[in-house]
């Protein structure tokens, strides 16, 4: 959050080598190891591991150095079920249809229904596991955009955060395949008062006002890391005790940003760099990664550890492969999010970062649900009162850009677009083919209008909150009927 800080920490990433397969101590290497995701729900990077000096996360720090720290770990998407059904395809979100947040859940609207099925041949990675004979379990939260059978990819589901026997079902004798999903910036830290980051103290970075509202989001979310950090701590004792710890590879990664308007939902650094490491049998002791890494490898990684076979159409890659080598770019995508429309997409490759902004007819800040927030209501009003300086006004003022361009290295907080700037030319230039081919040769789907079925989903679920003109085509195929009063 401390600039000075952040920028000496990237500087340091694009300092070092990547070495995939580095050599260091580490646990012997098992067959069939257990594979536990612990899966941190709207959880910013904001740990000691990664420099933060305010935050308390001596767990996670810990287990961060009994093994491999992920320094340059991007999200396919900077909101939860984008970015998860991404995830547990290993298929970035665009290529399978499953890229509009929210989507695809079955609706009946008249004769139109919005749902959607996996293309041919693609299951998910927990069904993968299952053939292989693992015993899965996933504890509290899904929100996949596409149909799926509980059943058929779960022997067990759980509530949201460590409950302390999500591995007591699993046979005796049978490697486990798990998630535990934990509430992060989403929960309520269970602290006293004088436990908690004073709000006054919190650091706000130069894009949002230093305003109380502000503070209190950041300070709340460095209280959420902090009691997300102590589950950790129990995940990792319960396995001890149970004797389980040098049998089970343990992932660590964030589903996205915290909730804030910058960071939450869209592709800043903020919302789509984040926290990702892996620990257990066979992984080597306290090592650093520089290297791009995209949330679609979780899923083919996880499978490869397990000595399973991964499956030719998956687009994530296995990255402690012998023959690994490191991706010359990654992709994250924004599309709608609940009933907002947005169509933006990122290429972020070792120093660079490529926004195209698809939509510029519309704000940053366009109607969204995070409206009735008392923070989001002030920086309204500061908006129309003209009371945002210019680094500020880049995201909460009326104008979009089509394109943006930063150099990660010298500008982390992303205020200063290259766009214009004749020295970056060629990077611009380089950029864009990468996302023109990216897009053509994955036929991304984000290109194309959402279906009848799926926009009037939306408009049966938040109505008059549809206000982008996507939704006019649609408004008078059904009679929805009266207005509820509650629209959520």
């Amino acid at each position: 959050m401390k600039p000075p800080l952040l920028l000496i920490a990237v500087i340091a990433v694009f300092a070092r080598t990547p070495n995939a397969n580095a050599e260091s101590a580490s646990r012997p290497a098992i067959e069939r190891p257990n594979i536990l995701w612990i899966y941190l729900e709207d959880v910013s990077r904001w740990f000691g591991c990664y420099g933060d000096e305010l935050a308390e996360t001596p767990s996670i720090d810990r287990l961060s150095k009994s093994g491999v720290r992920f320094d340059r770990f991007y999200t396919c998407a900077g909101v939860c079920s984008a970015m998860r059904s991404g995830t547990v395809t290993g298929m970035m979100q665009t290529s399978i249809g499953a890229h509009q947040h929210r989507s695809h859940r079955n609706v009946k609207v008249g004769e139109y229904v919005d749902s959607h099925v996996l293309p041919n041949g693609i299951k998910t990675i927990p069904e993968y596991f299952r053939d292989a004979g693992y015993y899965t379990f996933n504890d509290g939260k899904d929100d996949y955009n596409f149909t799926w059978t509980k059943n058929e990819l779960y022997d067990s589901f759980g509530k949201m955060n460590f409950q302390g026997n999500e591995w007591s079902g699993c046979p005796e004798g049978k490697p486990f395949f798990g998630q535990i999903q934990l509430k992060g910036g989403k929960d309520r830290p269970p602290f006293a008062d004088d436990e908690k980051m004073a709000r006054a103290t919190a650091p706000v970075p130069p894009y949002y006002p230093n305003i109380p509202l502000v503070r209190e989001e950041i300070a709340h979310h460095y209280d959420c890391i902090k009691w997300t950090d102590q589950q950790v701590g129990m995940i990792v004792d319960q396995l001890k005790e149970d004797a389980l710890l040098d049998k089970t590879i343990v992932i660590l990664l964030s589903d996205h940003g915290y909730k804030l308007h910058r960071d939450k939902q869209f592709l800043y650094e903020g919302g789509i760099n984040m926290a990702f490491m892996v620990a257990g049998p066979g992984i080597a002791d306290g090592q650093i990664r520089d290297d791009l890494v995209s949330s679609i490898d979780v899923g083919p990684t996880s499978l490869a550890l397990a000595g399973i076979d991964i499956p030719e159409h998956v687009e994530g890659r296995h990255i402690f492969a012998q023959d690994y080598q490191p991706r010359e770019f990654v992709v994250s995508a924004r599309d709608r999010c609940d009933y907002t429309i947005e169509h933006i997409r990122a290429i972020v490759t070792p120093k660079y970062k490529y926004l195209r902004n698809f939509l510029t007819d519309r704000s940053f800040m366009q109607p969204s649900y995070k409206d009735p927030w008392p923070v989001s209501q002030e920086l309204r009003r500061m908006m129309s009162a003209g009371e945002m300086n210019k680094t500020q006004s880049l995201f909460f003022g009326h104008e979009k850009p089509a394109e943006e361009l930063y150099d990660l290295a010298n500008d982390p907080n992303e205020v200063n677009n290259l766009l214009a700037n004749p020295k970056f030319a060629g990077v611009l230039t380089q950029h864009r083919q990468h996302l023109a081919n990216w897009m053509k040769e994955t036929d991304d789907k984000g290109q194309y209008p959402e279906s009848d079925a799926a926009l009037l989903a939306c408009l049966k679920r938040w109505r008059s909150r549809c206000v982008n003109p996507e939704y006019d085509r649609v408004r008078d195929l059904v009679d929805l009927g009266p207005e509820p009063k509650s629209k959520r």
